[in-house]
């Protein structure tokens, strides 16, 4: 599997050629509780890094997500709209979000590896 790559805003991304795949980290799931919704953008929508892409609500939290990259959106994850939990509990897997073609590949720069969100989120 590709390495994965973080935003500040706890959105994971996966780089596929020359599109990436979208979702919400382990430490961001598990910090809200169990996610009851999610509203993403459309199939064809274009993300803007760094703007709202979405919102996402649990029992105990309610939150925007902020796209990582600028892409039109190639792919929505329908099963994640219509059982939010499999974010919890799936979180890098079937709990993804969106597809997006990558616009601007050097906003991937602007991401953090694996092992920094890692020491980033254990300092919280």
């Amino acid at each position: 599997m590709a390495q994965l790559r973080f935003s500040g805003a706890h959105v994971w991304v996966r780089v596929e050629g020359q599109e990436a795949v979208l979702g919400l980290s382990d430490y961001l799931q598990d910090q809200m509780g169990e996610i009851t919704v999610l509203e993403l953008p459309d199939l064809g929508d274009v993300l803007r890094a760094r703007r709202r892409m979405g919102h996402v609500e649990s029992e105990e939290a309610s939150s925007p997500i902020e796209a990582p990259i600028t892409g039109e959106v190639i792919e929505v994850n329908s099963e994640a709209i219509e059982n939010p939990d499999i974010v919890n509990t799936e979180p890098y897997a079937t709990g993804w979000l969106l597809r997006v073609r990558i616009e601007d590949p050097s906003e991937l720069d602007e991401l953090i590896s694996e092992e920094e969100y890692a020491e980033l989120t254990t300092e919280v």
